[in-house]
């Protein structure tokens, strides 16, 4: 009997030991790393979705998935035979009236002619009106007389004027259709370049979205394109932690393919408008580690370090309570102050000494 109760005891403190083992802990120092979550893709430097200026069926696919293209490389052509005969008629038009421009040179010669011959008729009539009128005191012309030289001076000045005014007409009439057809021509071979859809940058094709003979829109994405072995990552940060977010600032970085592996990185640049849709901010930063390969559209994860404190006090982030207390001797709670903290841990900044004992609650 007396054995039975002395096992009994040394099993119920062995237990109390145990129990104290697992749940008390001494605060300790260390370094505590305070960082802010990203997410989101690896993307080749100038990576865009290529789309059309214009609907109509795919006629012809000029380069293949993998190859290098250059800026202004054709990459697509477009069934354009209506705007081929669209520019074909705009031409014509053009041609015919440079053809046409002889013809109205020479009208406008005349005209020119017709106005000297006006301005010099008005200039004869005007003199004699004007010896008329000063001799017309003195009695020597008959009031008639005077009338009908008067009479013809105005009719000379009047046609003069409507000449210059037809004239100033035709050539404002021959420069506008010239320009009018030059347009036109102008018009219809942009409309029709628009058919064959160029690449804006230099770099390699990572992907064809669509297959020749289908009908495409200005809504429909045709290719991807990016720089050749220049990648960058494109990282979404949630609105409530965009206010710690800074140029510069380093990243730990981690991707699916390289499980294991952290890679730095830094920020250079900052969207500075929220997507309303995730309530997110967009940033973009180049790795100061580049990954051993890369591929455009790589999941990524990051840490962005906000501050770095080595040698301070820190507890496990579980055994805080309220976030503002810490339990020692088992069920006596604890005021502390609390500094940085990460996913894990948390810096205490007073109430606790590296020598207390503090309980998991």
């Amino acid at each position: 009997m007396r054995f039975s109760l002395f096992l009994f005891i040394s099993v119920v403190l062995v237990n109390a030991c145990s129990t104290k083992d697992e749940s008390a802990i001494h605060p300790k120092f260390g370094t505590i790393t305070e960082s802010v979550y990203a997410a989101g893709l690896v993307k080749a430097e100038n990576q865009y979705t290529v789309f059309a200026s214009t609907t109509g069926a795919l006629q012809k696919i000029h380069a293949s998935v993998g190859q290098s293209i250059f800026k202004g490389q054709a990459l697509f052509s477009i069934d354009n035979e209506k705007a081929a005969l669209q520019t074909e008629n705009a031409q014509l038009a053009y041609q015919l009236s440079q053809e046409n421009n002889r013809y109205i040179q020479d009208k406008i010669a005349e005209m020119e002619l017709r106005v000297q011959e006006a301005k010099d008729k008005m200039t004869v009539d005007q003199s004699v009106y004007l010896r008329n009128k000063n001799i017309k005191a003195y009695n020597v012309i008959s009031e008639v007389a005077f009338e009908k030289v008067e009479l013809a001076y105005k009719n000379s000045k009047n046609n003069y004027e409507a000449a210059v005014k037809q004239l100033a007409q035709l050539k404002a009439q021959v420069h506008n259709e010239q320009r009018k057809n030059n347009i036109n021509l102008q018009f219809s071979q942009k409309n029709q370049g628009d058919f064959t859809v160029k690449s804006a940058v230099d770099g390699e094709l990572f992907d064809v979205l669509v297959k020749e003979g289908a009908l495409i829109n200005p809504q429909t994405p045709l290719a991807i394109i990016g720089k050749k072995s220049a990648y960058l990552l494109e990282l979404e940060i949630d609105e409530n932690d965009m206010a710690r977010v800074n140029l510069g600032q380093t990243l730990l970085v981690t991707l699916d393919s390289y499980k294991g592996s952290v890679f730095s990185a830094k920020i250079d640049k900052i969207y500075p408008i929220m997507d309303l849709r995730s309530r997110t901010f967009k940033i973009e930063a180049h790795f100061i580690q580049l990954p051993p390969k890369l591929y455009p559209n790589l999941t990524a994860e990051a840490n962005i370090i906000i501050h770095e404190k080595k040698n301070t006090l820190t507890i496990p982030k579980s055994y805080l309570v309220d976030d503002t207390f810490v339990l020692v001797n088992k069920n006596e709670k604890r005021k502390v102050s609390t500094g940085l903290s990460d996913y894990y841990q948390v810096e205490i900044t007073a109430g606790l000494s590296k020598d207390d004992f503090i309980y998991k609650p």
